[in-house]
C-alpha cells in the first residue's frame, strides 16, 4: 500500500508499530533517532512519517522542522508521538506543521485510523475538485488541485487539513458548521483534545486568511456551537 517512515528511538514500540502496520499492507522503513530520520525521509521519501517527541540528541520537533524546511519532504504528512498530553505542546508541534498527535500509550487500532485519515487526505485532490461543489465566493476562491486559497489577487497555500475545514466552512457558506461536523467531516474521528485541535487549526487558517484579506474577516465564531464562513 504505502510506505511509511517511522522514527521512534524505542526499539520495542517501533518494533510493534512496524509489524502491525506491515500487517496491514505497508512498507516500513525504521529509524532510531532523529539524524538517522531525517536522511531516511529524504533518501526513502515515504508516503508518512510516525515520529516521536522525545528522542536523544535530536528531539520529533526538531526533526519536524527539518522535514517542513526541505523543499523534497516538506509536504509528507507527519503523525507525532508523544508521552507528552499539554495543550502547549500539541501547539508547538501544529505550529512546526505536524498533521496530527498520538499520545502514548495508545491502542493499534487508534494508530491505524490515524494512518488510514492522513493517507487518505494526502492521496487525494479534495471533494471540492472532482465534484460540482462551490469553488468562488465573490473575491474569495478555493483552488483544491493545489491546496491554495486566493482573495481578490493574492493567494495563501494551505496545509490539507485547513483547506478540508475551509471548504467545509465554504460549503455551508452562511451556516454554522458544528465542531462535531468538523470532526466527522474532516478528521473522521474525535482526535485527542478534540475542541482544542479544532480551535488550534482555525487559528492557524484565520492567520493566514488575515495576510492577504485586507482586514477582511471571513470566518466567526458561534460560542458554544460551532464556527461561519461569510464575505459580508
Amino acid at each position: 500500500m504505502s510506505k511509511i517512515l517511522v522514527i521512534d528511538d524505542d526499539n520495542a514500540i517501533n518494533e510493534l508499530i512496524k509489524v502491525n502496520l506491515e500487517l496491514a499492507g505497508h512498507t516500513v522503513v525504521q529509524a532510531y533517532d532523529g539524524t538517522t530520520g531525517f536522511a531516511l525521509c529524504k533518501q526513502e521519501m515515504p508516503a508518512l512519517v510516525i515520529l516521536d517527541v522525545m528522542m536523544p540528541e535530536v528531539d520529533g520537533f526538531t526533526v519536524a522542522q527539518r522535514i517542513r524546511k526541505n523543499d523534497e519532504t516538506k509536504d509528507i504528512p507527519i503523525l507525532m508521538l508523544t508521552a507528552l498530553s499539554q495543550i502547549n505542546d500539541k501547539v508547538n508541534g501544529f505550529n512546526i506543521g505536524v498533521d496530527d498527535y498520538l499520545v502514548k500509550p495508545f491502542e493499534m487500532e487508534e494508530l491505524q485510523v490515524r494512518v488510514r485519515a492522513l493517507l487518505k487526505r494526502y492521496g487525494q485532490i479534495p471533494k471540492s475538485a472532482s465534484t460540482r461543489e462551490l469553488l468562488t465566493l465573490k473575491e474569495v476562491t478555493l483552488i483544491p488541485e493545489t491546496y491554495c486559497v486566493k482573495i481578490n489577487e493574492k493567494v495563501a497555500k494551505l496545509t490539507p487539513i485547513e483547506f478540508d475545514i475551509l471548504n467545509l466552512l465554504f460549503q455551508n457558506y452562511g451556516n454554522m458548521v458544528s465542531s462535531a461536523q468538523l470532526l466527522k467531516e474532516v478528521w473522521g474521528y474525535s482526535p485527542d483534545d478534540a475542541i482544542e485541535t479544532i480551535r488550534v487549526h482555525i487559528r492557524h487558517l484565520r492567520s493566514k486568511l488575515d495576510k492577504i484579506s485586507d482586514g477582511k474577516k471571513y470566518i466567526s465564531t458561534i460560542y458554544g456551537g460551532g464556527y461561519k464562513f461569510s464575505v459580508e
